[in-house]
């Protein structure tokens, strides 16, 4: 099982949270009691840059299209390089859940 450094009762207990959310109208309900737009917002641009940069997106396209930071970019970048996977895995689920809709 995985432990990040950061792990504590309270951030257990926001994760399975998380993992309880069973609708996309759930999940804007609790995103938007836990935190501010610009929270949301910015968690968002993250996952679009981590998808354009799986899709081998140039930097200049993912600021045109997202409106991200080269910083931005260059941390999910080195996330997805280097990190804990969550991008990866997420993403990848995301992208059976759509080609199953699609197909």
């Amino acid at each position: 099982m995985y432990k990040p450094k950061f792990a504590s009762e309270q951030v257990d207990a926001l994760c399975d949270a998380f993992v309880a959310i069973e609708s996309r109208d759930n999940a804007y309900r609790l995103l938007e009691d836990l935190c501010t737009i610009l929270e949301v917002q910015a968690m968002a641009q993250r996952l679009a840059v981590a998808r354009l940069l799986r899709g081998g997106a140039t930097y200049a396209e993912i600021v045109k299209e997202t409106g991200a930071s080269t910083a931005t970019i260059s941390r999910v970048n080195r996330c997805l390089n280097y990190g804990a996977e969550g991008y990866t895995q997420t993403l990848e689920k995301l992208e059976k859940r759509e080609g199953r809709q699609d197909g």
